[in-house]
């Protein structure tokens, strides 16, 4: 299978050379390895970056790795359009190229690239994979009481409205196959924020999708800032009673 990781940024420039870094050690392949016509990655996967138009020049670090190793892509928008729109640009980028299936990640090593070849793996037997913080009890480090307490309940709020049978619903280090993309119309995609992760769990869910959760931990970033905030949780705590109703009337 062949592989799109999608990385959406906004001011990463102090993790985005070690994240793609990182990723491509797991592939077999380092960054900028020179190999000859023989060689073969353990994984086949290119690195899609989506930049928000980074004032701290993200999108230019990415410009000049990507001179060096023709797996990495950049899409560069105008500005701060949220990580919905660029998680679904990216999807409509891996479906245009014929991708079979996109992995999506954060920059800021939250998400552990040494995990990849296992979800890949768990990915020719599952339509989405989700790397789950809460399937084996409470896997989440450095983050402060309050944010987790946030998070776990959360995560609950939405198993209780929606039904569905995922403990990590919010959770953004997943694998996704392009069949899954395709089907649930991602024109119709309305959250932005990280109720995101839960509407495209909730329509992969409806429309029958096998869905797995894989064991993970989750480390607070290394460094750069947040991108929670109010606006992002008030629109989760809406989102999930939308797109609930939408079910019953068959709108999904």
């Amino acid at each position: 299978m062949k592989y799109l990781l999608i990385i959406p940024t906004y001011n990463e420039m102090d993790n985005i050379e070690a994240i793609i870094k990182a990723v491509f050690q797991q592939t077999g392949i380092p960054f900028a390895h020179t190999h000859d016509s023989d060689s073969q990655a353990d994984i086949d996967i290119d690195i899609l970056i989506v930049d928000d138009n980074s004032p701290d020049n993200t999108a230019t670090k990415v410009e000049e790795m990507s001179q060096e190793d023709s797996r990495i892509h950049l899409l560069k928008r105008k500005g701060k359009m949220g990580l919905g729109t660029a998680y679904v640009e990216g999807f409509m980028y891996s479906l245009k190229h014929n991708y079979d299936a996109i992995i999506q990640m954060d920059a800021d090593f939250s998400h552990d690239p040494n995990m990849i070849p296992q979800m890949v793996k768990l990915s020719e037997e599952h339509d989405v994979i989700i790397g789950s913080r809460y399937v084996c009890g409470i896997n989440v480090v450095n983050w402060p009481l309050s944010r987790l307490i946030l998070s776990y309940f959360a995560s609950k709020y939405v198993q209780i409205i929606t039904r569905m049978p995922i403990k990590d619903p919010t959770g953004g280090f997943k694998c996704i196959r392009s069949d899954v993309l395709k089907k649930i119309n991602l024109e119709k995609i309305m959250a932005d924020g990280y109720s995101f992760q839960i509407e495209i769990n909730f329509r992969a869910w409806v429309n029958r999708f096998d869905i797995h959760e894989m064991p993970i931990v989750f480390t607070d970033r290394r460094s750069g800032q947040s991108k929670m905030s109010k606006k992002i949780i008030y629109e989760a705590v809406y989102m999930v009673w939308k797109l609930k109703f939408m079910q019953l009337i068959g709108r999904l």
